[in-house]
């Protein structure tokens, strides 16, 4: 089964071992970050260093200038940790030691936007920014975003592109110092803490019956008993149900409209991926979609499967053909992977349809996490 690896550029740049290392895993096909958000990652084999903090969200190249002087909102050039054609040098490497390069392109996840323009991000019910999750109902953001992606996407040597959180951003993020683990929310209290309640959700709202003002009420009142300890009222559902609608339309317009900006500036046969998670509801990383209407959008998901393999499940019922179904697995122990059960995860994932394997991540990943995933014998 083919598969990718996911990679930084700072996992390449500097260490010359590197691009054979990845090949020797046995994959035909590196996902390079082109524009990721704000990390601290190590680097357990680099000569160099072993920690490298990407202060900001950034574009690991460097920018057209001119297609973006004119506008409000823009994306922001790297440090020290990616300087200059950071993506363009790693990816020339990767592919001088055979290896095939997509780029990997962050969207709707930017902490530093959100702080220098506040009224971009999500508000929740109770009047709470989320500075890292720019509001993807504003026409501003998704202008921003569709650039963002054609940009970021189609990068000199690549041949293909995923894109990461390309819907709705929510409560759930890997903050600095996270301590929010005080009162358990389960997946409805989640969402509805996810809810938008800026102008341009507001509108969108009232565009399927509802008072915006009614509804902030509402949220809150289904969310009390969590607060208590208890669980979220029984009105959650049914305010899911509700606001979903919406919600879907704005990311589904978000992911067809940036998949069609990235094939217009690809050449032919460039592929476009997005992470995706077939329950609609779902924020963050791997955006709710919809499984019928997608296949049809993209050349195919990156479905996350660290916990198993079952969200394959409702894509493949589809059977698109020739859509590519690439089940997403951890395989750094640290993270909670299994390296050393590769060889049974991916087939578990082939037996629900994936037609890809997907390692998250090679640069991440221990030399003993490594050497598991070699002696898996999935690979090449």
């Amino acid at each position: 089964m083919k598969a990718s690896a996911f990679l930084y550029p700072w996992d390449v740049l500097g260490d010359p071992d590197a691009p054979a290392r990845i090949a020797d895993l046995g994959v035909g096909q590196v996902t390079l970050a082109s524009a990721y958000h704000s990390t601290r990652a190590l680097t357990p084999r680099h000569p160099r260093h072993r920690i490298v903090t990407a202060e900001h969200a950034a574009m690991l190249y460097p920018p057209d200038e001119p297609a973006w002087q004119e506008r409000e909102l823009r994306p922001y050039p790297a440090g020290s940790w990616a300087p200059g054609d950071a993506y363009g040098e790693a990816a020339e490497a990767l592919a001088a030691a055979g290896l095939d390069v997509h780029s990997w392109v962050v969207l709707a996840h930017n902490s530093r936007l959100g702080a220098e323009h506040p009224t971009i991000s999500v508000v929740n019910a109770y009047g709470d920014r989320y500075p890292w999750a720019p509001c993807i109902a504003q026409p501003r953001v998704r202008a921003y975003l569709v650039a963002l992606a054609a940009e970021a996407a189609v990068r000199p040597g690549t041949s293909g592109t995923e894109l990461e959180s390309c819907g709705w951003y929510g409560l759930a993020h890997l903050h600095a110092h996270d301590k929010i683990a005080g009162a358990s929310l389960d997946d409805t209290a989640q969402y509805l803490m996810s809810l938008c309640f800026c102008a341009s959700c507001e509108r969108g709202y009232a565009e399927v019956g509802l008072d915006a003002g009614e509804l902030r009420v509402r949220v809150r009142g289904a969310l009390e008993p969590v607060w208590r300890g208890g669980p979220v009222g029984a009105s959650g559902g049914e305010l899911r149900a509700a606001t979903l609608e919406f919600r879907a339309r704005v990311a589904r317009e978000l992911q067809e409209e940036a998949v069609a900006a990235v094939r217009a500036r690809a050449r032919p046969g460039f592929q476009v991926l997005l992470h995706a998670d077939p329950r609609r509801d779902r924020c963050g990383a791997n955006a709710g979609v919809d499984p019928g209407r997608i296949l049809g959008v993209a050349d195919g998901v990156v479905v996350p499967c660290a916990g198993g393999p079952e969200l394959l499940a409702p894509f493949a019922m589809r059977g698109v053909l020739g859509a590519v179904l690439a089940a997403n697995f951890t395989v750094v122990s640290g993270m909670g992977g299994r390296p050393g059960a590769l060889a049974e995860d991916a087939a578990r994932a082939a037996a629900l349809g994936a037609t890809e394997l997907r390692l998250y991540h090679a640069g991440l990943a221990s030399e003993a996490d490594l050497e598991a995933v070699r002696g898996s014998g999935v690979l090449g």
